[in-house]
């Protein structure tokens, strides 16, 4: 240890922690205390090497992924020497060795400094005030974690919060700014506050510990801290989990009944955004209460994290949970008064019964999570009871998903084209590309099942890329007369990356742009209509034509036509469906067309089944249209087939109906 480092130390124990050097008892008693509790290192280690990873790899600048990776490796070198500490010395008779509660100082300091180090840098070297606010709160909260856990040995809180603070407070004057150097105040004045915290806290622990029976207090205050959370009062998320292990160790019979109900507090980071964290851990503490009330014994509550609760309880019958889910939905329905706001919420619940729902409490809570999330989806403020159709569609999706991952990597999709008719001449004007996915066990999958999945996993987005590179280069062996069409997910209009895809996909393949189709529907609207604006905008820049798909089952169809520019306009098939009987889909079929020829756009009528319907679209004015009538989706093969013979043999509408009674 260089001598700075061992001056630093001397001066921190004399100033912070003079009597643990008298009492070599208390001090061992401290030295086991700072390994007490190995997963809250690991927590630790996890959250800050997670932030300050996720901070270095929006920053894009290598000093502060070197930081970064520094603060992972430490943090779980700490974690696994307080596992192996727990393990194999934390319960031997004989006092533990010098050098452990020195290693442990030495790892704290470094680990606190490499934090502090990542902010400082972020403040001064990036520009994102997102990036700021990251920084800042990871060292803020870590600083007043460890104020708390290592208030047994004050020389080491003080140091770490120290070489967390000191950086933050000189970054954030670096950087300037009124705001920026008030907080860079409050951070270094906060080291004090910190300071004296640790030093009471301290003080109250050397006490306890004078004598046998004071012991015994600390031991009951310590455990009271680990089992029950501090802001709300009620059983924490370990305590709960130890709860429910033990009701499944002690259970007389197989049969014996356990419910676990997973409770979450509907939209409640809407009121945390708009009102502060202050109002929303004061709304939290109520609810709590409000909770203890409406269980009236017949169960335990506990705090699972955020705005979520769980809440066991021992004997009661499937049925009897149902009336507790009615009896906790009537007492939030009331007003809460927090901080002068009234404030109305709601509550989604999932249920889950042993010994039906689950063999075990990880698995009893496993399966209320999935009924949490049957319930929020199907319209939040109420509950919903696990059923195992729910785990086989967890598992079909997870099975769905890694088969995905594996078929986009080894080239297993494929793209089957839907030809597009000219009214008029009957002639293949645009072939639209349609994503199929041929699983290796389960076989044909649905596009209407794997490209949700897509969309959640963010595969979306390189599946997309894959299909308008393939697309462009299959319409390179088409006539010059035919486009191609490509669905664009609403999820990819939030990002950056479409247009510069689309650019790749025409520069590799050679198509001209005007060649190419994209396809939206009308739900990228519903959010964000300014970027989804410049987006649009920028794809038309490059030359490219758009078609507004599915029209008329949105919610701003001729909002989007006045406020955004189209090529086309593709009507959906459930009006077309029904312009045989329904004289309203006809009406709407005809407003379309009309609409479409004022703004002199190209029209679709998707879905065309019959002859009877294929004749009205023409006879309405549809300038194309598309469906099982005229052509079904083929590969690749065979729709280069099916161009030749419509290139050669079709001259009129009348001639390609033949022609297909002849196929």
């Amino acid at each position: 240890m260089s001598r700075p480092v061992r001056h630093l130390c001397a001066v921190l124990r004399a100033r912070f922690a003079p009597r643990t050097q008298q009492n070599a008892e208390v001090q061992d008693s401290l030295v086991k205390a700072l390994y007490a509790s190995p997963a809250s290192l690991l927590s630790g280690a996890i959250s800050g090497g997670s932030l300050s990873l996720v901070i270095a790899w929006q920053a894009h600048v290598l000093t502060m992924h070197i930081i970064a990776a520094l603060v992972l490796i430490v943090g779980i070198s700490r974690s696994i020497s307080a596992v192996y500490f727990q393990r194999a010395l934390a319960h031997q008779d004989g006092p533990a060795r010098p050098i452990w509660g020195i290693a442990y100082e030495m790892g704290a300091w470094i680990y606190a400094a490499l934090l502090g180090l990542q902010s400082l840098a972020t403040l001064t070297i990036s520009q994102d005030a997102t990036l700021h606010v990251l920084a800042v709160g990871m060292v803020a909260s870590y600083a007043g974690g460890i104020s708390g856990r290592n208030a047994g040995r004050v020389h080491v809180a003080v140091g770490q919060t120290c070489f967390t603070m000191l950086p933050t407070s000189i970054g954030l004057l670096i950087a300037g700014g009124v705001g920026y150097v008030v907080l860079g105040v409050l951070c270094f004045l906060m080291i004090f506050a910190m300071a004296e915290i640790t030093k009471t806290t301290h003080r109250i622990v050397l006490e306890a510990m004078q004598g046998k029976q004071e012991k015994s207090n600390l031991a009951i205050k310590f455990e009271r801290l680990a089992r029950y959370d501090s802001l709300t009062g009620v059983e924490n998320r370990m305590a709960m989990q130890m709860r429910l292990r033990d009701l499944f160790d002690n259970r007389i019979s197989d049969a014996d009944q356990t419910a676990v109900l997973w409770m979450d507090l509907d939209r409640f980071k809407e009121i945390n955004d708009t009102l502060g964290h202050i109002v929303g851990d004061q709304l939290l503490c109520q609810v709590a209460e409000r909770l203890t009330r409406a269980l009236d014994r017949r169960g335990h509550v506990a705090r699972f994290g955020g705005d979520e609760f769980v809440l066991i309880c021992p004997g009661v019958s499937r049925i009897q949970a149902e009336v507790i889910a009615g009896d906790i939905t009537r007492i939030l329905a009331g007003d809460f008064e927090v901080g002068g706001h009234h404030l109305t919420i709601s509550a989604s619940m999932g249920i889950a019964v042993a010994p039906e729902d689950g063999a075990d409490g990880d698995e009893l809570l496993q399966h209320a999570d999935l009924a949490l999330y049957k319930a929020k989806h199907a319209g939040r403020n109420r509950h919903a009871q696990f059923d195992w159709t729910m785990k086989e569609r967890q598992n079909r999706t997870y099975e769905l998903e890694t088969g995905l991952r594996s078929a986009l990597a080894n080239g297993e999709l494929q793209l089957h084209y839907q030809p597009i008719f000219d009214t008029e001449t009957g002639r293949i004007t645009i072939c639209e590309a349609l994503m199929r996915w041929q699983h290796p066990e389960l076989g044909w999958i649905s596009p209407a099942e794997f490209i949700p999945i897509a969309e959640s996993s963010a595969l979306i987005e390189p599946m997309t890329n894959w299909a308008l590179a393939q697309a462009c280069r299959d319409a390179m062996g088409w006539d010059e007369d035919i486009r191609v069409a490509v669905n664009i997910s609403p999820a990819l209009i939030k990002t950056d990356g479409l247009p510069r895809a689309v650019i790749s996909a025409l520069l590799q393949s050679g198509l001209k742009a005007r060649r190419l189709e994209l396809e939206v529907t009308e739900s990228i609207f519903l959010e964000d209509d300014r970027r989804t604006h410049l987006i649009l905008s920028e794809l038309r820049r490059i030359g490219l034509r758009l078609a507004l798909d599915d029209f008329g089952t949105g919610y701003s169809s001729l909002g989007a036509l006045r406020t955004h520019e189209f090529d086309t306009i593709k009507v959906d098939q459930s009006f077309m469906r029904g312009v045989g009987e329904n004289p309203r889909d006809r009406a709407i079929a005809q407003s379309v067309a009309y609409l479409a020829r004022a703004l002199e756009v190209e029209t679709v009528a998707e879905g065309i089944e019959t002859e009877e319907q294929l004749r009205y679209a023409r006879e309405t004015g549809f300038t194309n249209v598309q469906g099982f009538v005229l052509s079904r989706p083929v590969p690749i093969g065979e729709l280069q087939a099916l161009l030749n013979r419509n290139r050669a043999d079709v001259h009129d509408m009348a001639a390609l109906i033949r022609q297909r009674r002849l196929a």
